[in-house]
């Protein structure tokens, strides 16, 4: 399971021609901010790609209301992005000189005089200004006023079945306000107006799992049922606990002591500490101790239909067990949205930055790159980038479609996954045996076949894709300096002669079918709301275990922050830190038989029975060195014990 913003995000826009990442220009990444004219500065991104001229159906009325953010460049852009680079290179003199939030905001953030003139210009065209942060300038307003201080007209665009306002021309802001002004985002109003609300749902309905299950990989073998390639294959895994998932990646006696770890979803599940209390207690992890987890919430939420708030409660719960079960002693802090839109996610980030929350951030959620608009892109990495010199890294899930072409029709990244400045995390099967033996991995992609009425066959084995780790190249990003000698030419240099940022960069547990199992408090038929159990998994999955294992190498690097990883990550590609995971490992087909209730509940209304086929991601493939499925592979017992000071 991923939570997917794209659902409900507001501004969503077709981008993928326009530059990305503004201030990134140490990682050779264009800038969004560029210069338009003698007397205005353009804001390049903020015209979206649907607002073409055969979509345009007028002007918008000059009453509607506009609410809009302002997002500041700071003092020095160019030197953000450098010192960022900088101090998360292993093989820079200033590796690990991370600053305090106070000194990275006073050295790079935007000076009173900035603020000042962007409010005044703001006023003075007729705009309310209704927020200032360490970042943006919110302000409130009709399309006049917007149109007044942008420099462009707000016009009326078909876009789907909708209509929707955006500029009809790119942004701008006044010449004086050079280098003031990173980026606007808002005036583009799609796909609709939130509701608001204060209250959040109940958990969502109960699902269970069916058995028969395995114990462990290969424990319960399917022998009355039809082989696949060639042999009897197992029974699914009931779902891995944290002393399994421990062994497989290395643990050792490390867990996470001292070190914090930030979790980001939308909404906050009411149940959380019951529930993560009571799955530790029944498996084995260390009991939480006080004040170890924590709620960082907004004052309020909002669009929670749109969203499906209740659907965040176990993402929340899948996202702090899983931490916890790698990284028992690790302080657990979770930062909700107050809705799954990019403003409420990027303030949750912002807060983690803003206060240094955690030197180590998981995030479980994203969307498709072709939705990600160059004006949003640039305002989340300028957030990455002040963590990044901070020494706070963060981990994005790759995503759960694959190549994204069976959900979308075209071969497309994730984002944020895709962002040059952060550690996107890819996803594997994973066989753990007897006595918590690692056996092997294979990439994360899934073929299923259903039983047959008779039950002698799999109809049409191996069956359809239904889902896989995120991967494959970026169309906006450009490859930045770690990744090369590392990511094959024939990846990089996909969609452009320059070379493009790949995705992923690590890997870990993510397939469902050999998943973790979750204890979550969800309703039953009855209108109770009772503790229960599930398998679980999804790029979801990967990116908490990943942030677990950091923790653990974080407390073996003597408790110093390892802020942005990817340059520590890759430059320990191609040795034993690492399994180089494959999508055949054992040299024949691998698969396991699933058994799932049709009501997601009991056997009342029937068993469906399944093969899955593992290794099998869409056009995506695993195989040795570096790939985009599991990037350079995932941590094995070498990895933590390498982050040791000597």
């Amino acid at each position: 399971m991923r939570s997917n913003r794209a659902k409900v995000r507001a501004g969503v826009s077709l981008a993928a021609t326009l530059p990305m990442l503004a201030g990134a220009l140490a990682l050779g990444i264009p800038a969004a901010h560029a210069a338009g004219g003698a007397h205005r500065d353009a804001l390049a991104g903020t015209k979206p790609a649907w607002a073409t001229a055969g979509a345009d159906k007028g002007a918008a009325p000059d009453s509607a209301p506009v609410n809009a953010r302002v997002y500041l460049a700071g003092k020095d852009a160019a030197g953000l992005a450098a010192y960022a680079r900088a101090v998360s290179d292993p093989s820079s003199a200033a590796y690990g000189k991370y600053l305090t939030a106070a000194q990275a905001q006073s050295r790079f953030g935007a000076t009173k005089a900035q603020v000042a003139a962007v409010k005044s210009w703001l006023t003075s065209a007729g705009l309310k200004v209704t927020g200032v942060t360490a970042h943006y300038v919110s302000v409130t307003g009709d399309v006049a006023a917007a149109e007044k201080a942008f420099g462009t007209q707000l016009h009326k665009f078909k876009k789907g079945t909708g209509t929707y306002r955006a500029p009809a021309a790119t942004a701008s802001v006044p010449a004086s306000l050079a280098g003031a002004v990173l980026t606007v985002t808002g005036l583009d109003n799609a796909p609709h107006k939130a509701n608001h609300k204060d209250q959040l749902p109940p958990p969502d309905a109960v699902f269970k799992n069916a058995g028969p299950f395995s114990s462990y990989y290969g424990s319960n073998l399917a022998t009355t049922l039809p082989t696949a390639y060639g042999q009897t294959i197992p029974y699914a895994p009931k779902g891995y606990t944290g002393r399994q998932l421990r062994a497989a990646y290395g643990a050792g006696g490390y867990t996470g002591k001292g070190v914090r770890i930030a979790i980001t979803d939308a909404y906050a599940s009411p149940t959380i500490a019951f529930d993560a209390g009571s799955y530790a207690k029944k498996h084995g992890d260390a009991a939480w101790t006080t004040g170890q987890l924590r709620q960082v919430l907004p004052d309020k939420y909002t669009k929670t239909k749109e969203c499906g708030a209740a659907g965040w409660y176990g993402e929340e719960t899948l996202d702090v067990e899983a931490v916890h079960a790698v990284a028992p002693a690790a302080q657990v802090t979770y930062v909700g949205a107050a809705s799954c839109y990019d403003d409420d996610l990027l303030d949750s980030l912002g807060k983690i930055v803003d206060n240094h929350l955690a030197d180590i951030v998981s995030n479980s959620w994203g969307d498709i790159e072709a939705n990600q608009t160059p004006d949003l892109a640039a305002a989340y990495d300028q957030v990455f980038q002040f963590g990044a010199v901070e020494g706070i890294g963060f981990y994005f899930s790759s995503g759960d479609n694959g190549d994204e072409v069976a959900n979308t029709g075209t071969k497309q990244v994730d984002t944020p996954a895709n962002s040059a400045w952060v550690t996107a995390v890819g996803g594997t099967s994973l066989a753990v045996g007897k006595g918590d033996a690692y056996l092997w991995e294979t990439g994360w992609g899934t073929e299923k076949a259903v039983l047959s009425a008779d039950g002698k066959s799999w109809t049409g084995f191996p069956g359809t894709f239904t889902s896989g780790a995120g991967g494959g190249t970026s169309k906006t990003v450009a490859q930045p300096y770690y990744q090369k000698g590392v990511v094959p030419d024939a990846l990089a240099k996909a969609n452009s002669a320059d070379g493009n940022r790949v995705v992923p960069d690590i890997a870990a547990i993510a397939d469902p079918n050999t998943g973790f199992l979750v204890g979550q408090t969800q309703t039953f038929p009855d209108g109770t709301e009772q503790y229960s159990e599930y398998r679980i998994g999804g790029t979801s999955l990967a990116a908490p275990v990943i942030a677990g294992v950091q923790a653990l190498a974080q407390e073996a690097h003597g408790g110093q922050a390892l802020g942005f990883a990817n340059p520590a990550i890759y430059a320990r590609h191609g040795s034993k830190a690492y399994h180089d995971v494959t999508d055949n490992p054992t040299g024949s087909g691998l698969a396991v038989v699933r058994v799932d209730y049709v009501n997601g509940l009991d056997a009342a209304d029937g068993l469906s029975t399944s093969v899955r086929s593992l290794g099998k991601d869409s056009s995506l493939q695993a195989v040795k060195g570096y790939d985009d499925v599991t990037g350079v592979g995932s941590p094995a017992y070498g990895y933590v014990q390498s982050y040791r000071k000597r």
